[in-house]
């Protein structure tokens, strides 16, 4: 997967805002100003940091080598995946409904209504 894969599919997601992070070379994908993808190099490899449940992450780490937690980021929520790398691109799909979910979970009900109506 590329990251111009992975930003197309975050961008398509209700909502979904993209903007620059100038101090860590990075594009962040939000919704309503809740971040929930960061596509970014990281040691000259493609890659994209999203929100987990602390469990999940951490079993995504032992069982992954090229998932890793996210250097900029809450280290309990946050991983850093690998696009050129082994997980599945149907799992790095599946973290990114996952993240955005969480982003969406954390919107003000009126707001979350609004987007959905």
């Amino acid at each position: 997967m590329t990251s111009s894969d992975l930003l197309l599919y975050c961008m398509a997601k209700r909502g979904a805002e993209q903007s620059v992070h100038s101090d860590w070379k990075a594009t962040q994908i939000k919704v309503a100003d809740v971040l929930f993808a960061m596509v970014k190099d990281v040691e000259e490899r493609p890659a994209v940091s999203l929100k987990t449940s602390p469990e999940l992450a951490e079993l995504l780490r032992q069982q992954h080598k090229d998932v890793r937690p996210s250097r900029h980021l809450n280290k309990a929520h946050w991983s850093t995946v690998y696009l050129d790398g082994t997980l599945p691109n149907s799992q790095i799909y599946y973290l990114v409904d996952a993240s955005y979910q969480l982003a969406v979970d954390l919107l003000p009900e009126a707001l979350r209504q609004q987007m959905y109506s």
